[in-house]
């Protein structure tokens, strides 16, 4: 015979289990609305955005490069492109690429080096337009080709312009979406600087080097 003792304890211990599974579910469904929350954030791009990311919103990617220089009526244009002299640098481990970008240049008229390796071991990620503070506007008017180059002031004193191929590099712009046109005003990035006050150069590669 069931005393009530024993039967009150067993309700009481029946109600606490369900209790305690409600509670678990419970939890586990605020945890699954909260994940659910966590990913539509980070995939609209509200939270989750690394510093990689915040770096290619910047102007030339955050790296303070020189601004156009003026003829003197003032004005920055875009040069033709048999009057700029480019070298291609391989900086990727793709056998053949600086030759492929360096035919592909000269196609669109400008007058090329020999294509090389470029001097090191270091892999590049992003391209990189290299120039020295004669060849401002000779850089700028080859970047026009390139949608994700990096424009980076050296010290050399050459009017040479290097385009430095990382391993992000896919194609180049459409050459019939290349702009601004020639003889038309440059646009600099909006953090760049007189490069008379540009103090902290990269290093030239060594042209003994290059192979």
């Amino acid at each position: 015979m069931t005393t009530p003792e024993a039967f009150d304890e067993r309700k009481a211990r029946q109600k606490f289990v369900r209790d305690r599974q409600k509670m678990v579910f419970s939890i586990a469904i605020v945890l699954l609305i909260v994940a659910m929350v966590i990913s539509l954030l980070v995939y609209f791009g509200v939270i989750g955005k690394s510093s990689k990311a915040s770096q290619a919103e910047q102007p030339n990617y955050g790296v303070v490069t020189a601004c156009p220089t003026k003829d003197s009526q003032g004005t920055s244009k875009v040069l033709n492109s048999n009057t700029v002299t480019v070298r291609v640098l391989n900086a990727t481990s793709n056998v053949g690429l600086a030759k492929a970008v360096s035919s592909a240049l000269e196609n669109r008229g400008f007058t090329m080096q020999n294509p090389k390796n470029y001097p090191g071991t270091t892999v590049f990620k992003r391209t990189e337009i290299r120039f020295g503070k004669n060849g401002i506007n000779q850089a700028y008017t080859l970047k026009r080709h390139f949608n994700d180059a990096i424009m980076r002031m050296d010290d050399r004193s050459d009017k040479l312009v290097d385009v430095v191929i990382g391993s992000t590099f896919s194609v180049l712009v459409n050459e019939n979406d290349v702009q601004p046109g020639v003889g038309e005003e440059i646009q600099g990035f909006s953090n760049c600087q007189d490069a008379a006050k540009i103090t902290k150069l990269a290093k030239a590669p060594d042209h003994t080097a290059v192979k």
